[in-house]
């Protein structure tokens, strides 16, 4: 018989995940040289500015060229409607997902980090139709807790990179089980694959697809959450969440017969 992971036990193994890569991350700064780390925050600040102004256009340029699929005919059918929905991506293929229709212009609040890197993304955001909530595990959580709940009651739909905004990787908390269950909205998983990319150094692989990419998009069929789940009930769910974003993105990759970036 198989052993379920309990909500307690899930947490703890997130906590764990999390306090590693705090310590590997700290232990590549200490070997850094003084010189070394201002030179990359100096180039890292001036190529933030650029971005910040250019990659609305660069990316509505590029994502042109892009030659996009999609599959899962349930939850295009959802995205592709009026009715709000709780839409669930890796925090590493949010650029790739920004540009796309049916996504762009629905005006649909996206959680960001508050911090230097969340900001980088938000007007990019705003000129593709997007709102923007900011607030993270560590920092406003509660309020953007609040605030996205409220979207929801407002008839917006809400987007969540759960194993955002500093990992590790293809980590799922329960913030958007929860936000299903007392909102009474459905998950539909956002699910990318694509053939040819850049990706970034960062803890999530950051992707951006190149010139002529192949993408494809795989939307899970809406799930519905019971207003009478326990906290282990959403740990749960959130459990089969991540196996069906992983499971459909590998299932992408393969079809565009790449190695799949998981």
């Amino acid at each position: 018989m198989l052993h379920r992971v309990s909500g307690r036990e899930q947490r703890i193994e997130r906590a764990a995940g999390r306090r590693q890569l705090a310590a590997e991350r700290a232990a590549a700064a200490s070997r850094d040289a003084g010189w070394r780390r201002r030179w990359r925050m100096l180039r890292r600040g001036v190529g933030k500015r650029l971005l910040d102004w250019l990659g609305p256009l660069l990316l509505r340029l590029l994502a042109r060229t892009w030659r996009v699929q999609h599959r899962g005919a349930a939850g295009l059918q959802a995205m592709q409607g009026e009715a709000p929905l709780v839409i669930v991506l890796w925090h590493g293929r949010m650029l790739a997902a920004m540009p796309i229709r049916p996504h762009k212009g629905r005006g649909h609040a996206v959680l960001v980090s508050p911090s230097d890197d969340g900001a980088l993304v938000t007007r990019a955001l705003a000129k593709f139709g997007y709102r923007v909530v900011r607030g993270s595990a560590s920092r406003g959580g509660a309020r953007a807790l609040r605030d996205l709940a409220a979207a929801l009651d407002g008839g917006a739909s809400i987007v969540l990179t759960p194993d955002g905004p500093r990992g590790p990787r293809h980590t799922m908390n329960s913030g958007g089980a929860w936000l299903a269950r007392d909102g009474g909205r459905p998950i539909v998983t956002l699910a990318i694959a694509v053939d040819r990319a850049w990706r970034l150094r960062s803890w999530d692989r950051f992707t951006i697809p190149k010139p002529f990419a192949r993408l494809v998009v795989t939307y899970g069929a809406p799930r519905q959450v019971p207003r009478g789940c326990s906290d282990d009930d959403l740990e749960g769910i959130a459990a089969e969440v991540r196996d069906e974003l992983l499971g459909a993105e590998r299932d992408g990759f393969a079809a565009l017969g790449v190695a799949a970036d998981l």
